[in-house]
C-alpha cells in the first residue's frame, strides 16, 4: 500500500478529523450555494423589519438596517473563506520558496532565517494592523497582511525538511548526473515536504480566517455594506443587549469553522506522521 493510501486510511480512523471535515464541508457547501439559498438581498436595507428576532420570515433575524442575517452570513462566508484561502496561498508560495532556498543554500540560510525571526518577533495582529494601515483598509490588503504573517511558519517547516534531505543519496545522485539546483529542489526535495505542508496549511487556514475576521472586526478589512463574518460581528457589537443574535451567530460560525479546521489539522498530522507508515 502506498504512503498516501495509508495516510487516507489513518485519517478516516481519526473521528475528530472526520467530524471536523464533514461539518466544514457542509458550511462550505452552504456558502457556495449562497445565490440559491439566500432568501434576501444581503445589502439592501428594509427598515420596516429592523432588529427583528428570528422568525419564519427571517430565520436568523435582521440587523439594525433590516437586512436578513441569514443572507448576510451566507454571502459573508464567501468573503471570509476566500480571504483565508488566498492569504494561505500567498504565505505557502512565498514561504515554500524561501524555505527551499534557506535549507538548500547555506549562504542564504542566515539572511532568510534572521528575516523570519524579525517577522516572528512582532505580535501577529499588530503586524497585520501595521501592514493594512500602511497599505490602506480593504479586502486585498487584508489578504496581503495575513499572507505575509503566515510566511515564517512555512519557511521553518520546509527549511527543516530540506536540511534533513539535502545530503541524501538521491540528491547526490541527481547532482552527479547534472541536474540543476532548481530541478533538485522542485523534483526531489519539494515532494518530501508535501505532508508537513498540508498540515501547516490546514492550521494556517484557520489562523488566516480568524485574523481576517479580526481585521474586519476592527474596521480594516471588508468595508460596509459588504457582508463578512468579522464585519457582521463588529456591527452587532452595539446591539448585544437588544439584538444578541447579531453577535451570537457570526461568533458561533467563526468558532465552528476554526474548531473544524483544527480538528482536520490534528487528523492530518496523525495520518501523515512518518512514524505511522
Amino acid at each position: 500500500m502506498g504512503f498516501w493510501a495509508g495516510a487516507l486510511r489513518r485519517f478516516l480512523r481519526h473521528k475528530g478529523g472526520v467530524i471536523g471535515l464533514a461539518i466544514l464541508s457542509l458550511i462550505i457547501l452552504l456558502v457556495l450555494l449562497a445565490p440559491l439559498l439566500a432568501p434576501y438581498d444581503p445589502i439592501k436595507p428594509n427598515y420596516a423589519v429592523r432588529l427583528q428576532g428570528p422568525s419564519l420570515g427571517h430565520l436568523l433575524g435582521t440587523d439594525e438596517l433590516g437586512r436578513d442575517l441569514l443572507s448576510r452570513m451566507l454571502w459573508g462566508g464567501r468573503l471570509s473563506l476566500s480571504v483565508g484561502v488566498i492569504a494561505v496561498l500567498v504565505g505557502m508560495i512565498f514561504g515554500t520558496a524561501l524555505g527551499l532556498l534557506s535549507g538548500f543554500y547555506k549562504g542564504a540560510d542566515s539572511a532568510i532565517s534572521r528575516a523570519m525571526d524579525i517577522l516572528l518577533s512582532v505580535p501577529g495582529l499588530l503586524l497585520e494592523i501595521a501592514i493594512v494601515a500602511t497599505l490602506g483598509a480593504g479586502l486585498q490588503n487584508v489578504m496581503i497582511a495575513v499572507g505575509i504573517f503566515s510566511i515564517p511558519s512555512y519557511v521553518r517547516v520546509v527549511r527543516a525538511s530540506v536540511l534533513s534531505a539535502r545530503e541524501a543519496e538521491y540528491v547526490e545522485a541527481a547532482r552527479a548526473v547534472g541536474v540543476r539546483d532548481i530541478g533538485i529542489m522542485v523534483r526531489h526535495l519539494l515532494p518530501n515536504v508535501l505532508g508537513p505542508l498540508i498540515v501547516v496549511t490546514t492550521f494556517g487556514l484557520a489562523g488566516s480566517i480568524l485574523s481576517a475576521s479580526a481585521l474586519s472586526f476592527l474596521g480594516l478589512g471588508v468595508q460596509p455594506p459588504n457582508p463578512e463574518w468579522g464585519a457582521i460581528l463588529n456591527q452587532g457589537r452595539s446591539f448585544m443587549l437588544t439584538a444578541p443574535w447579531m453577535v451570537a451567530l457570526p461568533g458561533a460560525v467563526i468558532t465552528t469553522v476554526i474548531l473544524c479546521l483544527n480538528l482536520v489539522g490534528d487528523g492530518l498530522r496523525d495520518a501523515l506522521d512518518p512514524r505511522l507508515k
